[in-house]
């Protein structure tokens, strides 16, 4: 719904229900100097990046944000999927209350589609930035689908905003590829993987140039909108979403050369743990592969595999680093919030996995950095944990709106993480897989599975040492499983299980 929808549906309200949302329409609502927001989402990111202190990674760009940004290094997303981390992210529910736990298609099919209803208030976070004031453009997959509308992955559907009443704009570049899924799964010149040709090679860097891939144009539009925004009284929310390192694994030609010289190192768990939760990684073994499908694979091929991952995030971070240096040049820094965010982490051949879909450290903990200027803070290392229904009502809080939403945001504001980076955070983070249950406390990981009698599959790990431990220790450790279900409210104050 435009606005000028918007504006003839309050009309023809009863008189105080139109009054009451020709104000709210009308009446920008940030209480101090405009702040607009540039919130930048990347596939598949992990925090495999030089200022998370991974050597081998190739990411100067992001570094260097890092260098003016609050990094926070125990982020935790609420479902290790896209599409309903991405749900979480942008109602600033809880899958507890919201129930989606694993549904991909959450926003748009099923009892938990945002429907458009704005006299109950806003359904997602760019429709509240719109309905205060904003202009707001999506580039990208910032919602599940790449480009925000509403089609199958062969094409098929009827194109719907997925976001409804959210965007002003949806600016995605599709290219040669011609429509969004087909960018998706781009490889260069057109091809990927949904045209019916059977193109389903798991890596691939023949691409000269960055613009001969998705990103690259998005990056273009990007800054060219930045641009024409800059002279506009109106302030912006701009999502800009990135698809890599996302399968498959595709960059230029130089970003694979400059990673063939780093000595990349296998995966440090290579074995499969003894878990209810593990899983074997079908997505990524769909794929053609040049080397053997064997679980775990061998050390050669598990470098290889890790060096292409490593190589897309190398283009990526390329991709990034334009836009913001863009938005450095045309003076628009000091006056725009930048957040990157990972939408889950992923496994790189640690627990004999090559994906997310797991309720584990890796799948669970991804990128995340924000640039508040007004806060006018020093940059620093952000140890607290965090989670992704965290990042909307840090949004409206940075941005001074009115949090007129359809449902009450399950997060809180990570302002005064970003004031004071040694401030205590959550006593735990609560993320959902299917119907496991996964509790993270400072040093420990609670998996549990909802069943029918309580709470099933109990498995407790100890994270000190290791991002990928193998010993369950729920056995030996039953009092600190109650008191992991006790902080996650999962049991009551006397004990039992819900």
């Amino acid at each position: 719904m435009t606005g000028t929808e918007l504006l003839n549906a309050r009309l023809k309200m009863p008189w105080p229900l139109a009054l009451l949302g020709l104000l709210w329409v009308t009446t920008p609502c940030w209480s101090q100097p405009r702040q607009n927001v540039l919130f930048i989402a990347v596939d598949d990111l992990r925090t495999e990046l030089g200022c998370y202190g991974v050597k081998e990674a190739q990411s100067p760009y992001l570094d260097q944000f890092a260098r003016q940004s609050i990094v926070f290094d125990h982020h935790y997303v609420q479902v290790p999927t896209c599409g309903a981390s991405r749900y979480a992210l942008l109602t600033g529910r809880s899958p507890r209350n919201s129930g989606v736990t694993s549904n991909n298609a959450a926003l748009y099919q099923g009892p938990s589609a945002l429907k458009v209803n704005a006299t109950q208030g806003a359904a997602s976070m760019p429709e509240l930035f719109r309905m205060s004031g904003y202009r707001t453009i999506c580039i990208g997959k910032i919602s599940h689908t790449p480009d925000g509308r509403v089609f199958a992955y062969n094409g098929q559907g009827d194109g719907r905003h997925e976001l409804p009443n959210a965007w002003d704009e949806l600016a995605t570049p599709f290219g040669p590829w011609k429509r969004g899924w087909g960018t998706f799964f781009a490889y260069a010149g057109g091809r990927h993987r949904e045209d019916g040709n059977g193109h389903e090679d798991l890596m691939e860097f023949k691409a000269e140039n960055d613009r001969d891939l998705p990103d690259g144009l998005m990056a273009d539009v990007a800054i060219r909108r930045l641009t024409e925004l800059k002279d506009q009284d109106q302030p912006f929310f701009m999502g800009l979403g990135f698809f890599k390192p996302h399968l498959p694994f595709v960059a230029t030609r130089s970003d694979w050369k400059a990673m063939e010289q780093v000595d990349v190192q296998p995966p440090t768990s290579p074995n499969r743990p003894d878990s209810d939760y593990w899983h074997r990684s079908g997505e990524f073994y769909r794929y053609k592969m040049d080397f053997p499908k064997q679980n775990p694979l061998a050390t050669e091929d598990a470098v290889t595999a890790r060096r292409a991952y490593l190589a897309c995030v190398r283009y990526v971070d390329r991709q990034i680093g334009k836009v913001l240096e863009h938005l450095d040049q045309i003076g628009l820094a000091d006056e725009t919030i930048v957040v990157v965010w990972g939408d889950h982490g992923w496994h790189l051949g640690e627990s004999a996995i090559w994906a997310k879909h797991a309720p584990y450290e890796r799948a669970l903990n991804s990128t995340l950095m924000i640039r508040a200027p007004q806060l006018g803070n020093a940059p620093s290392m952000c140890h607290a944990l965090v989670e992704t229904v965290d990042v909307y009502p840090t949004l409206v809080d940075l941005c001074g709106l009115k949090p007129h939403t359809q449902h009450t945001l399950d997060g809180q504001s990570l302002k005064p993480l970003l004031v004071d980076p040694q401030s205590p955070g959550r006593d735990v983070s609560i993320s959902y897989w299917r119907k496991a249950i996964s509790i993270r406390s400072r040093d420990y990981r609670l998996i549990v599975r909802a069943g029918t009698s309580g709470m099933e599959n109990v498995e407790l790990y100890d994270l000190r040492d290791s991002k990928d431990p193998l010993e369950n220790l729920a056995s030996t450790k039953p009092k600190l499983v109650e008191e992991l279900l006790q902080a996650g409210k999962f049991v009551d104050s006397e004990g039992s299980r819900r």
